[in-house]
């Protein structure tokens, strides 16, 4: 295999289960798998590749979800392998730490831009690139939690690949001091791989915890609560955002800057 079109056509599949020509043009992407098993329920369709590092699901509409899995480098991997389809849009329904007071748990964030601490997107542009969503596509879901009577944050998330850092004070101070709402370890590498792809993308986050007080560290329990009580919402508004998109969203263009 010579170039990178024909290893991601051949790796998408290999990850994933899912024969290229059952993905569809918009995406949902989550860490989770009990994301992956509703949805199929929700529409009757088959889940390809739970024997593989993320599986995957098609409904009749056209709409995929994919479980990359957790972290920035299967982040980025999943975009990268997408850009053998090209889809339309893609949005990762993720989980998040919420890091100001505002930012209670069981609330939306609605990223507007995210900080690359992880690392991994350093390997496909400068770090003074930014790492952006598709306004078009947000606009979109946006609608769709209003339509739901609901309430939602923006701000800057803080992408980071360190897992345990929640008893280290000075990396709280860090924190403090660039102001973000919130705290993930995907968010910046989807939006900057989905950049480097020509890729419409954008992330619905749910706050899952507050890691910088004591009590707020997630735990078993209390993660288990978050899921009781909002991943259902979370995966219906992704549904119906990108449902949306692709019956009445005009197309996403990606422009490109070419230097003379």
């Amino acid at each position: 295999m010579r170039d990178k079109l024909e290893i991601v056509r051949n790796w998408l599949p290999r990850y994933t289960g899912m024969p290229l020509d059952k993905f569809g043009d918009y995406i949902l992407l989550t860490n989770f798998s009990n994301y992956v098993h509703l949805f199929a329920d929700q529409f009757g369709c088959k889940i390809y590749g739970e024997d593989r590092t993320m599986p995957a699901a098609t409904n009749d509409a056209g709409l995929t979800i994919i479980n990359f899995g957790i972290g920035s480098s299967n982040a980025a991997t999943i975009m990268d392998l997408l850009s053998s389809i090209q889809p339309k849009g893609v949005l990762f329904l993720g989980k998040c730490g919420g890091l100001k007071t505002s930012s209670e748990i069981g609330h939306f964030i609605l990223p507007i831009a995210a900080i690359r601490g992880e690392g991994t997107s350093d390997d496909y542009f400068p770090p003074a690139v930014p790492a952006l969503p598709s306004f078009k596509l947000h606009k979109f879901v946006s609608d769709k939690i209003l339509m739901h009577g609901l309430d939602y944050r923006t701000g800057v998330i803080y992408t980071t690949n360190r897992r345990v850092w929640e008893h280290d004070q000075a990396f709280h101070q860090k924190l403090r001091a660039m102001t973000c709402m919130g705290i993930d370890m995907e968010t910046a590498t989807l939006f900057i791989v989905g950049h480097a792809n020509e890729i419409a993308r954008g992330a619905l986050l749910l706050v899952s915890d507050v890691p910088v007080t004591p009590d707020g560290v997630k735990t078993e329990e209390s993660d288990r609560k978050v899921t009781a009580q909002w991943v259902k919402l979370h995966l219906q508004i992704g549904i119906e955002a990108m449902t949306e998109l692709g019956q009445k969203g005009e197309h996403i263009k990606h422009f490109r800057y070419e230097p003379d």
